[in-house]
Order: structure tokens, then sequence, then C-alpha cells
């Protein structure tokens, strides 16, 4: 594996948080290195060198990866510590993501997409003068966010949310907002793939489509809306055999112990 970079956690505060730092960084430095399942850390010895640590923080910092099942340990002459397995990871759209703590992200992003068409119409027939000043406010907030990888996905989830709220489906809407929590608050990492200025423009232009012919009264719009965002947002498991042209490179979604899956592009 690619050493990572020397790193101190001098002036962070008791052991406890120094060690839940030091924690997030030797995982954040695995994601940036591409780190795979069974590369070698190095030693205890070396990684307290390489950050800076006492023999106590580093302890406790990898007791804490290997409770969150990111490492294992491996005595011998030839132990030391060693990725177990990395986190999930999912390009969604313009961003690479990876998530703690979702066992099969995929699925559960599947699960939200698949309830967005029925939230769609529902909230055309549903639609309030606060429910619109809501939905504009998600997608305010879109706008205002477009450079932040992290913070663009998770306000993209928000206005959908707000579409969900409108929607008022007992039960439904509930589930939606769970499945939106669960995605935004298991988010560790984020980072904009390259060129992606164009297709973050067209997201947002996706989502002010959906939000006029929502608030309008004309069903065939919602109708060509709901086509446009449905393009973007196609993400079926790829079929290698498929015609269907790619708009954006082949997106690969790493989820878990099951490897690697090819799934066809889109936007969030």
């Amino acid at each position: 594996m690619t050493n990572m970079s020397p790193y101190s956690i001098d002036g962070v505060g008791a052991t406890g948080s120094r060690a839940e730092y030091l924690a997030t960084q030797i995982e954040k430095d695995i994601l940036d290195s591409a780190g795979r399942s069974g590369d070698r850390l190095g030693l205890r010895t070396d990684l307290i060198e390489q950050y800076s640590v006492s023999p106590a923080v580093m302890n406790e910092a990898l007791q804490i990866l290997r409770e969150r099942g990111l490492i294992v340990v491996k005595r011998g002459a030839s132990g030391g510590i060693f990725v177990n397995e990395v986190p999930p990871q999912l390009r969604i759209g313009v961003a690479d993501m990876w998530f703690q703590g979702v066992a099969d992200v995929g699925e559960v992003f599947q699960a939200r997409l698949a309830m967005d068409t029925l939230l769609c119409e529902m909230a055309f027939h549903r639609v309030t003068p606060e429910g619109v000043k809501t939905m504009s406010w998600a997608l305010d907030e879109i706008q205002a966010v477009r450079r932040d990888p992290k913070a663009f996905f998770i306000a993209n989830l928000r206005f959908h949310l707000a579409i969900a709220r409108v929607a008022s489906i007992p039960y439904l809407t509930d589930l939606y907002g769970a499945l939106v929590t669960i995605l935004s608050n298991s988010v560790i990492k984020a980072q904009f793939i390259p060129d992606h200025e164009g297709g973050v423009s067209h997201s947002i232009e996706s989502h002010g489509q959906l939000l006029d012919a929502i608030r309008s009264d004309n069903i065939e719009r919602l109708r060509i809306a709901l086509a446009n965002h449905s393009e973007q947002v196609d993400r079926v498991f790829h079929d290698e055999n498929s015609s269907t042209p790619e708009m954006l490179p082949r997106l690969v979604c790493g989820i878990g112990s099951a490897g690697e899956t090819e799934i066809r592009p889109g936007r969030c």
C-alpha cells in the first residue's frame, strides 16, 4: 500500500478525542491512497512514528478502527496492521462517496430512487404555497453548496425529502426520510470527479425543472421533468450487453466485501 503522509495531532484535546481524531485521519488516509482489503499499513511502532503520537493514543485509535471493521492486527514475523474491509464506495453522479455503517449503500440508494416518481406525482396533486417555499429553499441550498461535494449530495437528498413531505403519504414519507437520514449521516468522505462542473449545473437544472413542474398545473410538464430526471438518475445495475449510451464515464460501486459492481451513470 502507498505510504500515508506524515501527520501530527498535536493540539487536539483529551486522549479519547485524540484517539478518535487519529482513527478518523487513518481511515481518511486509507481512502485517499485507494487502500484495499489485505493492504499492510505497517507495524504499530511504524504508525506511532508516522503520526507522532503516544503508544496509548495509537492503541486506542487502533481499537476504534478494529471496532469499525476497518483494520485487522496479525501477529508473527509477517504480521502487522492490515486493511480489513474498505468502507463502501459509490459514485453518485459527479461525486465519489464513501459510507460508514451501511453494508450495501447501493441498495439503500436504489430504494430511495424507487420512491421518487410516486412522491413527485403526489406532490404535484398536493402542493401548497408553503410546500413551494420549502422546495424552493431546498433548491437554493443545492445552488449555494455546489462547490462542496458532500454538502451538494446531502442538499440533493434534502430537496427530494422536501418533495416527499409535500406529497405527505403516511408511512412512505417517513420511510423516505429514514433512507435520507441513513445516507446523509453515513457519508465519511466525498470528492468531485474531474470536469464535474457541467454535471453539477445539469443536476441543478434538472431539479429546478422538477420544482417548476410540481407547482404548475400541467401534468404533461411534470411527466417531461420526471423523464429528464429519471434519465439522469438511472442507476440500474449495468448490463454489459446493453447498448444504452453512457453520459458519464462508467460508474463503479464497491460495496463491502462484495467487490465492485458496475452501474450506469447518472446524476443525483
